[in-house]
């Protein structure tokens, strides 16, 4: 008989943690009426979602109901393992804190706005006499007058041009504007009132300025009366020459008003969103308005469920837009999103005056919506042609290298360095929605053991370092599901692909199709040689447009490779060897700069010479001195 009091043998199992519906009932208790923004996890650790909420108990209860949810939001609900709660003081709050949170982490199951570009502005320079106009990107550290979003650097560089030519505004740097002794060029060719050497005083151009800044604000139409009006005095007085010029600035004027394309009668200042969903995908076009003028516009394709509705998808990527872009005054919908009432809220506090968030019916404002609406469904029709060609060209792939499936991630490796020296290996990453620019890498070799110009040895230290580091992710879950490549291509031939193979056996990857891809005699582009493990080479017929896709994968790679090698010798050509050594910062090294002349005449100094420099001690005179003359030791 056994004792069923004694459980020292078996001691009863843990109790299993609740998930999904279960979780969620638990947690509700818990919650306060108030607004906040959670967070839902699954088991490994992934976060699945963040949402914001008025009432956080109200709003995550909806998740612990047994029926009525989407499949999408059944299957993310079954996935919960873990939430996490912020409480905010408002409504607001919680929108602006789940804008920043989705946009930085990323959650699988949210609306994801995909953009990695900041919008160019033109900056009128408020640090300097006389003020330089420029394109800018970035961060406003810099003081002076910011105009813009523009949609495109194309679109600031012909406004800038013609400003250039209407309002004669510099726009070299300030060093350059000091060391000029003589008007430049474009003094020359009337596109600059040359004040870097006095031919245009203070005042002057202060005109200019301010005429310039009217019209970035919107006040084309004044500048353009006071030029005429000038126009006519000059040719009163018979001074043809002045005359000619401000003519040559009043067509400037006219010429980037008939550049704008739609330039709104009625709006001043706005942004125009237009949504259009088709095939499961949604295109989202951005117009900007500013100064009456059209500004340029950009397409975006957010990453979403297939079941969510156009308005949902534009309500979410409203929020993420404007989370780290200043809001104009006015932004029109073509839909009415179910937050813009807080939307506007939001906007209206980040911007510190009022911002109107409307859905026009009629009139002037509507015809805007409705040209950004037929922008974004064309705009979406390419797109889903571009997509079903893409696919078609994977699908090749896979019937050519006799993969299971077409591709979801191929990577691409090559290698660029001159003689051996300042070596990189690039990687280019390619899909279903073309080049996946965002996931390129470059590897500086640094491998000690690697000579000169042996490629072999360099694939070998890039391929090792890219799946290591890949194994190590996914072993930690920090690894994206779609992070593993289906195909690697190395550019080269069966020695390259042996290297390849090698790595891979070696840290146990099995599930990599690696091909090697050899340019064919005297390089000749469609006569190019695959290599696979376990086959001879082959060739594709020539016209096959699955190897003109795999030429572009291959010069994509061979393009980014260089492009990263000069990089880095451009990088060395700037450095100094006395930043090498340890002990040197930026004062001891501009007291031996300026006390020998240059970094080659302090590699020649004897150590007493050394030791005689204001500021140098002796123990970082021998430093300096075993760095150059090979006895690295002796300093410790």
């Amino acid at each position: 008989m056994t004792d069923s009091g004694d459980n020292t043998a078996n001691p009863p199992a843990a109790p299993e943690k609740p998930v999904g519906a279960a979780l969620i009932s638990a947690k509700v208790k818990l919650l306060p009426d108030s607004p906040g923004v959670y967070r839902m996890y699954a088991a490994d650790g992934e976060l699945l979602y963040v949402g914001k909420a008025r009432s956080l108990k109200k709003r995550v209860s909806n998740y612990a109901k047994p029926g009525g949810h989407s499949n999408r939001i059944a299957r993310m609900i079954a996935s919960t393992a873990q939430m996490e709660f912020i409480t905010t003081a408002t409504e607001t709050d919680a929108l602006l804190l789940e804008a920043n949170l989705i946009k930085r982490l990323k959650p699988r199951y949210n609306v994801l706005m995909r953009d990695d570009k900041s919008f160019p502005y033109i900056l009128l320079t408020g640090d300097h006499p006389f003020p330089q106009v420029l394109k800018h990107r970035g961060a406003r550290t810099r003081s002076g007058d910011y105009y813009g979003p523009f949609a495109s650097a194309g679109a600031v560089t012909a406004t800038l041009n013609a400003l250039q030519k209407a309002f004669l505004l510099r726009s070299c740097s300030d060093s350059v504007f000091e060391s000029r002794t003589r008007p430049c060029l474009l003094f020359q060719i009337k596109r600059c009132s040359a004040p870097c050497t006095g031919e245009i005083g203070e005042e002057g151009y202060a005109r200019l300025v301010a005429e310039a800044r009217d019209f970035l604000k919107g006040r084309s139409r004044k500048t353009q009366r006071e030029l005429v009006t000038l126009m006519d005095e000059a040719a009163a007085e018979l001074d043809f020459e002045r005359a000619a010029i401000y003519r040559d600035r009043i067509r400037a004027l006219t010429q980037i008003q008939q550049h704008q394309g739609i330039n709104p009668q009625t709006v001043a200042e706005a942004d125009v969103f237009a949504a259009w969903t088709e095939g499961g995908q949604t295109c989202v076009q951005v117009f900007f308005f500013r100064a009456g003028q059209n500004w340029g516009n950009r397409a975006y394709f957010p990453r979403h469920d297939k079941e969510l509705p156009t308005e949902d998808v534009l309500d979410a990527f409203l929020a993420q837009f404007y989370e780290d872009r200043p809001p104009p005054r006015m932004v029109l919908l073509s839909h009415d999103v179910p937050g813009r009432a807080l939307l506007a809220e939001a906007l209206t506090i980040r911007a510190g005056r009022k911002v109107a968030v409307g859905v026009p019916r009629r009139g002037e404002k509507r015809e805007l919506v409705d040209h950004a609406l037929t922008n974004a469904r064309e705009a979406l029709g390419r797109r889903l042609a571009e997509s079903s060609t893409q696919r078609k060209l994977l699908e090749g792939v896979a019937e050519v290298f006799d993969l299971d499936a077409p591709p979801r991630r191929i990577e691409v490796y090559d290698n660029s360095h001159i003689s051996g020296t300042k070596p990189v290996g690039g990687m280019i990453v390619a899909g279903p929605e073309g080049f996946m620019k965002n996931q390129y890498r470059k590897f500086n070799i640094r491998g000690e053991d690697v000579e000169p110009g042996d490629d072999y040895a360099m694939m070998r230290e890039v391929l090792t370092r890219r799946f290591t580091r890949l194994l190590k992710e996914s072993e930690e879950n920090k690894a994206d599901e779609n992070a593993w490549p289906d195909l690697i291509l190395i550019d080269g031939g069966a020695g390259q692909l042996k290297v390849a193979l090698d790595v891979l056996a070696e840290l146990g990857i099995e599930n990599v199709t690696a091909v090697g891809v050899a340019k064919g005699p005297e390089r000749d582009a469609g006569r190019e040689r695959f290599f696979m493990a376990g086959k001879p080479g082959f060739m594709l017929e020539p016209r096959n447009p699955v190897l003109y896709y795999l030429q572009r994968l291959r010069d994509e790679a061979h393009r980014y490779a260089i492009g990263s090698h000069r990089a880095r010798r451009s990088k060395a050509i700037g450095a100094n060897p006395l930043d090498e050594i340890p002990g040197i910062g930026p004062g001891r090294k501009r007291a031996l700069l300026q006390h020998f002349g240059s970094a080659r005449a302090v590699s020649r100094a004897g150590l007493a010479d050394l030791e005689a420099v204001e500021g140098i001690s002796e123990k970082v005179a021998r430093a300096v001195y075993d760095h150059f003359h090979g006895n690295p030791d002796s300093a410790s």
